[in-house]
């Protein structure tokens, strides 16, 4: 299966636009959300390939998001990969726990987001 729509989801504008140029270059379509109550909603409206999640954010971070993405059974087979700041051994190891499936971290190269795309294909 390719990866054709992916669900962006950063309450930075600025890591926003950046992670959705390197998507749509990519030649993806592209959702967005700021906050992980969005994100759940436009996963299940949307059905995304793939998911690219901030863990830090207003009203729902992307731990809790994707807990509830992983139990809801329209959305639970969604890849979440983290996109995030965070870059601790002990964030790397709850995202896992949280259900993501990968994580990269902030500042990161164009190519980290293509290889995690590729990954999933």
């Amino acid at each position: 299966m390719a990866i054709r729509k992916v669900l962006l989801v950063d309450d930075s504008p600025a890591d926003l636009a950046n992670i959705k140029h390197i998507v749509t270059e990519a030649g993806c379509i592209v959702v967005t959300a700021t906050n992980g109550k969005e994100a759940i909603d436009k996963a299940k409206t949307e059905k995304p390939d793939l998911i690219f999640m901030d863990i830090i954010m207003p009203d729902m971070d992307g731990y809790a998001a994707c807990r509830l993405l992983g139990s809801e059974s329209e959305t639970k087979d969604i890849p979440v990969v983290f996109v995030t700041s965070k870059n601790q051994k002990a964030d790397r190891l709850w995202a896992q726990m949280q259900g993501g499936k990968s994580f990269i971290t902030k500042p990161y190269a164009a190519d980290s987001i293509i290889d995690q795309m590729k990954a999933f294909l």
